[in-house]
C-alpha cells in the first residue's frame, strides 16, 4: 500500500522513533511499498448481554454496549493535537493505498475492519506538504498509554497506544500490522525516516499501535468538536 509523498511533499524534520517491543517480523507491505495486503476479517457482533465474572445462573445480566455502525467519521489524538474528520481510503490498481487528497485530513482504509470491530483498523495521513506539517506530522511523539478517540455511528471509541515502530518501506511488518487480533485495535500510519530526493518519497513508515478501551458514551458526531 502507499501513502508516500508525491512531488508536492517537502522534506520534513526527521524524528527518530524507537522500536517498542510489540511488533513481530512479517512480510513486506506498507503504505508506500505498493505490495498486496493481507487483511483480517471482521469478527461477529458482541452478545446483547454479558454476565458478571464469577456469577451463577441467577446472577443479573449487564447490557453490553452496542456495536457502532457505519464508517468512522473523526479521529482525535489529544497528545499531538490531532482533531480530524476521516475520509474513506481505497486501493489503486496496483494494490497500493490511495492517500488522502487533503494533507490536513486523515483517512480510514475502508477495505479493512472499522474501528470498534474485531481486527486492526488502519488510519493513515500525510507527514507534511509544501505548506508545512500535515495531519500526522507528530505521530512519532505518541507513547504507550496515550489516548486515541475515534467517532463512529455517533459513539466515541477510545483506544490506548501500546507501542510504535519505524520500518523501511521494503521491510514492512505486514503480519503485525494487518494480521488478526483478538479485539478491536488501531494502526495509525504515516511516512518517516530520511527523504529520498531522487524518488521524492520518504524511505520509512511510522506505525502506531493501539488497543480498545471501554466504550465512551453515545454522543452525536458534533460532540467531537
Amino acid at each position: 500500500m502507499t501513502v508516500g509523498p508525491d512531488p508536492s511533499i517537502r522534506r520534513h524534520r526527521d524524528r527518530r522513533v524507537p522500536l517498542v517491543g510489540l511488533v513481530a517480523a512479517g512480510a513486506a507491505v506498507c503504505l508506500a511499498a505498493g505490495t498486496g495486503v493481507g487483511l483480517a476479517t471482521t469478527g461477529p457482533a458482541p452478545p446483547a448481554a454479558t454476565w458478571h465474572p464469577g456469577c451463577t445462573d441467577d446472577c443479573p445480566s449487564v447490557a453490553a454496549a452496542p456495536t457502532p455502525q457505519g464508517p468512522p467519521t473523526r479521529v482525535r489524538v489529544p497528545r499531538i493535537g490531532v482533531d480530524s474528520t476521516l475520509t474513506v481510503l481505497g486501493l489503486d490498481r496496483s494494490g497500493a493505498l490511495i492517500p488522502p487528497t487533503d494533507f490536513d485530513t486523515a483517512g480510514w482504509y475502508g477495505g479493512g475492519p472499522a474501528p470498534g470491530d474485531t481486527g486492526p483498523a488502519v488510519l493513515a495521513g500525510h507527514l507534511d506538504s509544501r505548506r508545512g506539517p500535515a495531519v500526522f506530522a507528530r505521530l512519532d511523539e505518541l507513547r504507550p498509554g496515550d489516548r486515541v478517540d475515534v467517532w463512529r455511528g455517533g459513539q466515541r471509541l477510545s483506544f490506548r497506544v501500546t507501542g510504535s515502530i519505524r520500518a523501511r518501506k521494503d521491510q514492512f511488518p505486514t503480519a503485525a500490522v494487518y494480521g488478526p487480533t483478538p479485539g478491536a485495535e488501531l494502526r495509525l500510519v504515516t511516512c518517516g525516516g530520511d527523504f529520498d530526493r531522487r524518488s521524492r518519497h520518504y524511505r520509512d513508515n511510522i506505525v502506531v499501535f493501539a488497543v480498545t478501551e471501554a466504550p465512551g458514551p453515545v454522543l452525536p458526531d458534533s460532540a467531537a468538536g
